[in-house]
């Protein structure tokens, strides 16, 4: 299989490639010689190869795909297996051929990176027909942040809710260092590539729906609600076709995720509207200048995160109920799981309550729990600092900090 490593630019892919998995490589007995690296980013990788950036802008293309070929084939000179490391390959023309026909090499293995969830589900999944195998990188986990982190847990998560989990960033010295980098990320990088690689020319909508969404995180919407939002703030004219446009390229780049309502007695799914979630936090807030850092929405894209980098499928839950009034009127509501959380058939229902000050407000966030019909287990994850502890419903309450620095919550 092709071997498909895929994120958000900056997360470690070129380093997880080119350093981790190089020098496993060289650990494990294979030659040097027998290990071929090429960045269809890097412009002296492009020098190997007789090509050029500057002729590609110019010319309006991507990377020549026979000049590629024709440098592979003047590496590849002894027997034995070869390890083809190429990153963000995206960038070459008919990329999806190329691959291909090392798929038919039994001396060929090869590994890519890419930072475009199209090049990963229309065009590898399509082309390959199963033979493409994806690993998705996101940054830093919390676990892999404290890792680094000179600091206890508490002060912790404050920087981590606030600056994100980008290796580059975390690295960095100072908060105005951290500013700037996210900064200077966002517009040179993501906004930058977005909008070339789609061929945006109305910029600033897009720019304004970054702001939309930043400012409403863990908010259900839609390109309906998103229009109105423009039509009242903005006075624009801007369609709900756009915006879904918009949206998509966003969730192609990885800088936001959707997550679905998922009706969980009827078994199936609400397809709007729906939940977005920042893949960094850091970047959204660099994206509002730092104005707006409710713990309440960041814990819980913080928790969405961590259950996506854990390799569960999470959607929102939708609980329907029918109640009597004090007139005896049946009324129909709806109660929300924050998130419903599918592995295999493993599955797990996930409350986000930054704090549980009183008996009401934690009857308030089980409420939905005791409505579910079913033994799947149930959490309550708190910024309190509360010992692990199970309820007479057999539901547990666990404080955010032990949650994300021990899996086994959901486990056990």
């Amino acid at each position: 299989m092709i071997k498909v490593i895929t994120g958000i630019r900056r997360c470690g892919k070129s380093y997880l490639l080119n350093t981790l998995f190089y020098n496993h490589l060289i650990a494990t007995g294979v030659d040097p010689d027998h290990i071929i690296r090429f960045a269809f980013d890097s412009a002296d990788d492009l020098f190997l190869i007789g090509d050029s950036p500057v002729l590609m802008e110019k010319e309006k293309r991507g990377v020549d795909p026979e000049k590629f070929l024709a440098y592979i084939h003047s590496m590849v000179s002894g027997s034995g297996m070869y390890y083809l490391l190429l990153d963000e390959v995206q960038l070459m023309d008919c990329f999806e051929s190329v691959l291909n026909g090392y798929l038919r090499s039994k001396h060929m293995d090869v590994f890519v990176t890419g930072s475009n969830a199209k090049f990963l589900s229309k065009d590898i999944i399509t082309e390959f027909a199963g033979r493409g195998d994806e690993i998705h990188m996101y940054p830093l986990s919390f676990a892999e942040f404290m890792s680094v982190f000179n600091g206890d847990r508490y002060m912790g998560l404050s920087e981590y809710i606030l600056y994100g989990g980008i290796p580059q960033v975390v690295l960095c010295d100072g908060a105005s260092e951290k500013t700037a980098v996210l900064k200077n990320l966002f517009s040179e990088i993501y906004l930058r590539d977005i909008i070339k690689r789609n061929r945006i020319k109305n910029s600033g909508e897009l720019e304004d729906l970054l702001n939309f969404l930043a400012s409403s995180i863990g908010s259900l919407t839609n390109p309906e609600k998103l229009r109105n939002t423009f039509k009242s703030v903005k006075k624009s004219k801007i369609t709900p076709k756009t915006i879904k446009k918009y949206l998509d390229h966003l969730e192609d780049s990885y800088l936001i995720e959707p997550a679905l309502r998922y009706d969980i007695k009827g078994k199936r799914y609400i397809e709007t509207p729906m939940k977005y979630y920042f893949s960094d936090l850091g970047l959204r807030n660099a994206r509002l200048n730092f104005r707006q850092i409710e713990p309440t929405y960041s814990m819980e894209n913080v928790l969405y995160n961590e259950l996506c980098m854990r390799g569960y499928c999470v959607d929102v839950g939708v609980v329907q109920i029918a109640e009597k009034d004090e007139d005896g009127k049946v009324t129909r509501k709806q109660l929300e799981v924050d998130f419903v959380c599918n592995l295999g058939s493993f599955r797990c229902y996930i409350q986000s309550a930054y704090s549980l000050p009183d008996a009401e407000k934690r009857m308030q966030e089980i409420r939905p729990f005791r409505k579910i019909d079913d033994s799947f287990k149930k959490i309550i994850v708190t910024s309190d600092i509360v010992q692990p502890t199970y309820d007479e419903y057999g539901i547990l309450t666990v404080n955010i900090y032990d949650f994300l620095l021990d899996s086994s919550f959901l486990e056990n």
